[in-house]
């Protein structure tokens, strides 16, 4: 039986190319970048090369680019390096509901030590009003963050709009684009961003690795201490290898990017019209249209979302109940709880991602599949046998 992969929203298989790249700084590009030999000096040069991709993809200047270990770091490194560094100018920050736990948590911490942070609500298909925006500053505002897609529902929030609220107040403006750098185009200048995240194992490169813009003149409290390397704004022993592979995967993202787009989002669509032909008590999450080209999100009324993955994956197809990063505290989706969604229905949706190797004959098999194992999930369900 061949296996169908459709969690690329939780990572990504490596780009072959990536490999390829990745490979050498392994062996002949071993050298620690820091070091004033040859060995160091291509090594510095491999990672000068990848600094300057990873801009490009985003519309940065390369100065401006800070290698992390993820999107996780990059996310830290922003709300809490932001924080520290302007806590004398203020202490209130202003984030939204359906944040990735990477920027939720670190919220929860600022909080412990003093800070105060305004949680925006969301509509029913997760969009952050940036009036609501504009309404939460307040005189000790110092930064905002909003995510540019939702990892879960795959709505894609006005952060344009809300940067330029943000730079009319003088305030800092993060957004987290780990969904949606190398998948959709990605501005800093035009978003207004002041930080943005993004993570390589997101957008076909190696797990490990990740970026942080920081625009010129914002000043953040490192995170990691010790050898100054980043200028001195990360330290630690660069992972060239990763860094390499997260430059690469930058630059395929950019030549490929347009045409993906547009061949997932036909593939995207497909997959949605033929599950809810095929099945009544369908709902699908998120907004209809802002929405990312491969994300799938629907709510099988009377069917738990985690059954459903467990049935397809004995049919060797995967999919997930939502952010692959939450799955183990079993916890209900914040993101769907934000949107309105009842608990029943939060419990009983599904997420579908779509990536670079999905093909029509693969979304031909889990319409084959999906509706006939809802159905029997339904038939077996307490709550009663709904849909068909």
């Amino acid at each position: 039986m061949k296996r169908i992969y459709l969690d690329y929203a939780a990572t990504t298989p490596a780009h072959p190319k990536v490999v390829q790249a990745i490979l050498p700084y392994f062996t002949e590009g071993f050298g620690n970048p820091s070091s004033i030999h040859s060995y160091g000096q291509e090594a510095m040069d491999a990672v000068a090369t990848a600094r300057g991709k990873v801009a490009r993809l985003i519309g940065a200047d390369e100065e401006e680019i800070i290698f992390t270990s993820g999107g996780t770091e990059a996310n830290n490194a922003a709300l809490t390096g932001a924080a520290l560094a302007r806590e004398k100018k203020g202490n209130h920050i202003i984030t939204s509901a359906v944040e990735h736990q990477a920027v939720l948590e670190p919220c929860r911490f600022l909080e412990q030590r003093g800070f105060r942070v305004t949680r925006l609500p969301v509509d029913s298909y997760g969009l952050v009003d940036p009036d609501a925006v504009r309404k939460a500053l307040t005189p000790s505002t110092i930064l905002v963050s909003v995510m540019h897609a939702n990892n879960e529902i795959g709505t894609i929030e006005p952060v344009a709009e809300i940067g330029k609220i943000a730079q009319e107040a003088g305030v800092y403006f993060h957004t987290d684009a780990v969904q949606t750098a190398g998948h959709i185009p990605v501005n800093v200048r035009e978003m207004g961003a002041d930080m943005l995240s993004l993570s390589a194992h997101k957008l076909y490169g190696p797990k490990g690795v990740g970026a942080l813009y920081v625009r010129k003149g914002v000043r953040l409290e490192p995170l990691m201490r010790g050898g100054g390397q980043e200028g001195g704004r990360r330290a630690g022993t660069l992972n060239v290898p990763g860094i390499v592979g997260l430059g690469r995967a930058a630059e395929l993202a950019l030549e490929e990017m347009e045409a993906e787009a547009e061949r997932l989002t036909r593939l995207r669509d497909r997959l949605i019209r033929g599950i809810m032909e095929s099945l009544d008590c369908v709902r699908l999450n998120g907004h209809p249209t802002l929405r990312l080209p491969n994300n799938v999100s629907l709510a099988f009324e009377s069917a738990e979302g985690e059954a459903v993955c467990l049935a397809l994956n004995v049919q060797g197809i995967a999919a997930s109940t939502g952010s692959a990063c939450s799955a183990e505290s079993r916890e209900a989706s914040h993101t769907l709880l934000a949107t309105g969604l009842p608990p029943e229905l939060v419990r009983s949706s599904v997420r579908l991602t779509l990536g670079k190797w999905t093909t029509d004959e693969e979304i031909d098999r889990v319409l084959a599949v999906l509706p006939g194992t809802v159905s029997r999930l339904r038939a077996m369900s307490p709550l009663g046998k709904r849909g068909g």
